[in-house]
């Protein structure tokens, strides 16, 4: 053994056991205490007084409900997080026949244990660190239990587990989970801790991988180590989790096991694919009470038990959780809604929160290199978040925003490339374009400040200009033949999808050259965004409609059309097909339906898309497809496919969200689409489509508000057609606005009707190829940096 731990690490002062008579029986009585605390946590002096009294601070989390999404493929995390916390704390279920969750929970099943490190919308990634409450024999091929009584609320998990007599509760802070465990009374009672445990481990070449670890039992109540992992969705290089656990009770003995041995010996440590972990035992009364806190860090354990010293110094469980509640209601408060039904109330919270959960604030934890930027990590991934989420927090937290770009920069100082996936500290799985462009397009158009956007241009210049050792991890692969010839062809995977999104993404960098000044590479850019026409098949005719983009062989001669419902990774599209990407061109919509034939044979196509179900709104590319009806004049048309959508794909179960979450993605865009407008991500320009909710508002930041009002709307969507709408009391003849009419504030009021109106006809939204477009006009900026 070659232990990374010279030195035990001083133990920390003891704090009396925590001592409690109630079992999870009285967990109502409970929630509402914590609920209520909750509520008096923000300071008075903030608060505004009637009379001598402060009001008290709406609390918003009971409208969370984080079960939404976790049947079906939405994968949302279930479990304690806080806002883009580094740990998330939640259970790890496998199936009664043992098949275990990719992303940790399962409605039904077995539960193996509490991890710290989930991914939410996603799966393939963590589930490290896994600690499980035992009583009886300690069986180490065998820790699992049924649950009952489970209930998961904002920065609180809780159930009974049925084989132990345990009732586990979990709470947690940015890098520390905190358990707390109720026992029966048992001569063999036990708390585990596995460091060889993980999420989708095995030998597929997308799977976990454990490298190996280390355990060392410091006093009766300390342990810690460091375990080792690679692999992944993302095909990441070896990551290293850290970790120090402390309870607040003594233990009557500890033991170690490696394999399936369990031994006396403090200090153990074990190569690739041998078990390995650490049990404390007791002797219990009933409802005895048992607390651990788990401090997680990507540096050392000395940094894992220094977090766990500065965010969670005391034994106090309510606190982190009030403190939890806290900060999610800061969050949540930025969207107000008025006039909603339940069920929207509780799918737009919990979207909120979903979108808020990653990607996850590592800054301080960065063990690449030391930097004074942020740093953020679990970008999984961009290719589906640039398109609602990024344009989201743009708007709503615009200095998240900012420091979330500012790691996407820093990354690529160091690593070369800004990521398109990013998980475990390590770039890995590039699917679309080199979609961070858009991300930092976006944040320039509409004026985020703060970033050093001269950097940024260079990371997009390299993604554009140099090829990528490795395609598949970063950059953008096919990049020789896009540039030369002005397409991908079939000598690369997926080179249908990324001729149309590589086309976006040069779209963006030249915004962002002719914002710095960059004149003759902005125009080099721009003639790129063109490059997906030099796919299109103006002869080639499915189901009656003429033109589509078709794949090219290495010649450049064509080669037969992709029909493919749904392609994957080494196919011409990628989670998208002929429908989808044929007219993903939003740099130039105006262009695209002149090429599919004018206004009223796009109309027509758009129609035949939605109504033989070629739309697959379970996956990122479809998501501008609903307001594309925009562009061709028929606003009335967007209105009855989204509201349709919302009906018939979303509510509020635990099978809500129609396909996987994607960090959020899925969420965000039923945000906008709720309340009735849509960005363009990438450009300074919003859609308007129709509301679901007669009064909502979304917070700008410093006292500023976007509120929404829908007169006459009906619950029952009827009146779901805007007749007139106004922007700031001056009227508004277009389905669209820009990003400078808001962003000091605004109220667009909308004016709904039971029958399709001229009203968003006569303009369509911007395109390059209108007449009037500029070749390039600087967004407002005079000083890139500030």
């Amino acid at each position: 053994m070659n232990p990374l731990f010279l030195h035990d690490l001083e133990v920390e002062s003891r704090h009396a056991p925590a001592t409690r008579t109630k079992p999870l029986g009285d967990l109502a009585l409970r929630l509402c205490s914590l609920t209520f605390l909750a509520s008096i946590t923000l300071s008075a002096t903030t608060l505004p007084l009637l009379g001598e009294q402060a009001r008290p601070p709406k609390d918003y989390t009971h409208n969370v409900d984080p079960f939404i999404g976790v049947d079906w493929g939405g994968n949302t995390f279930v479990g304690s997080a806080i806002p883009y916390g580094m740990v998330k704390l939640g259970p790890d279920i496998q199936s009664f026949d043992g098949r275990r969750s990719g992303f940790g929970y399962a409605s039904s099943g077995a539960v193996l244990g509490f991890s710290h490190l989930h991914l939410s919308g996603a799966q393939g990634k963590y589930g490290n660190i896994l600690v499980a409450p035992v009583t009886g024999a300690l069986e180490l091929n065998d820790i699992k239990t049924a649950r009952t009584d489970e209930v998961n609320q904002v920065g609180y998990y809780a159930a009974k587990l049925t084989r132990y007599k345990v009732s586990a509760e979990l709470t947690s802070s940015r890098r520390v989970g905190f358990h707390r465990y109720t026992f029966p009374a048992s001569q063999r009672s036990h708390i585990t801790i596995n460091l060889a445990s993980a999420l989708g481990l095995g030998t597929d070449w997308q799977a976990q991988k454990f490298l190996g670890a280390e355990v060392h039992v410091t006093s009766d109540r300390e342990v810690q180590g460091v375990a080792r992992f690679t692999g992944g969705w993302n095909r990441g290089g070896e990551y290293r989790v850290y970790y120090y656990m402390v309870l607040d009770t003594p233990a009557a003995a500890s033991r170690t096991w490696t394999g399936s041995s369990l031994s006396s010996s403090k200090d153990a440590a074990v190569g690739p694919d041998t078990p390995i972990g650490a049990s404390f035992d007791f002797t219990t009364r009933a409802n005895q009470v048992i607390q651990a806190k788990v401090g997680i860090s990507f540096l050392s354990a000395q940094q894992a038990r220094q977090n766990v010293l500065e965010e969670v110094p005391a034994w106090n469980f309510e606190a982190v959780h009030q403190k939890a509640v806290a900060l999610w209601n800061a969050e949540l408060a930025k969207l107000s809604l008025s006039g909603e039904s339940d069920s929207q109330r509780r799918q737009l919270y919990t979207a909120m929160y979903h979108v808020m959960l990653m990607p996850t604030d590592r800054t301080g934890e960065n063990p690449g290199w030391q930097s004074s930027d942020p740093y953020y990590d679990d970008y999984y991934c961009i290719w589906d978040t640039f398109r609602t989420s990024s344009p989201l927090l743009t708007l709503i937290s615009p200095d998240r925003q900012r420091d979330i770009i500012r790691s996407l920069v820093d990354i690529y100082r160091h690593t070369g490339y800004m990521p398109d996936a990013r998980s475990g500290n390590d770039n890995g799985r590039t699917q679309g374009g080199s979609n961070a462009n858009v991300v930092v397009a976006d944040a320039w158009v509409k004026g985020l400040k703060g970033i050093d956007y001269e950097t940024a241009f260079a990371a997009m210049v390299h993604d554009a200009e140099v090829p990528p050792a490795d395609t598949q991890k970063e950059g953008r692969g096919g990049l020789k033949d896009y540039n030369e010839k002005g397409y991908v062809t079939l000598a690369d995977e997926r080179s249908g999808s990324r001729t149309a999104e590589y086309s976006y993404d040069d779209f963006a960098i030249s915004e962002l050259a002719c914002g710095l000044g960059k004149k003759e590479q902005a125009a080099l850019y721009a003639s790129r965004a063109h490059n997906f026409e030099h796919l299109w098949d103006k002869d080639m005719t499915v189901e009656g409609f003429k033109g589509f983009m078709r794949p090219r062989n290495p010649d450049g001669t064509w080669a037969p059309p992709y029909l493919v419902v749904r392609g994957t990774w080494p196919d011409f599209f990628y989670e998208g097909d002929i429908w989808t990407y044929s007219i993903y061109a939003p740099q130039d919509m105006r262009g695209l339906i002149k090429l599919a034939g004018g206004n009223e044979a796009f109309v027509h196509r758009l129609d035949w898309t939605f109504l033989r179900r070629h739309f697959d709104v379970t996956n990122e590319p479809g998501f501008l497809l609903p307001v594309l009806y925009n562009y061709a004049g028929r606003p009335d048309k967007t209105a009855d496919i989204v509201r349709m959508t919302l009906e018939k794909a979303f509510n509020d179960s635990r099978a809500g969200i129609p396909g996987n979450d994607d960090s959020g993605a899925m969420s965000s865009w039923l945000i906008f689409s709720t309340l009735g407008i849509f960005p363009v991500a990438g450009q300074d320009v919003y859609l308007i489509s129709t509301p679901s909710i007669p009064d909502a508002s979304l917070s700008l930041g410093n006292g500023r508000r976007l509120r929404i009002v829908a007169n006459n709307l009906d619950r029952n969507g009827l009146n779901r057609y805007v007749q007139s709408a106004r922007l700031n009391g001056v009227d508004l003849p277009n389905a669209w606005f820009r990003h400078s009419q808001i962003k000091d504030g605004a109220t667009l009021v909308l004016t709904m009707g039971s029958a399709p109106s001229d009203w968003g006809k006569a303009t369509p939204p911007p395109s390059m190829s209108d007449p009037d477009s500029l070749a390039c006009s600087a967004a407002g900026h005079t000083n890139p940096k500030h």
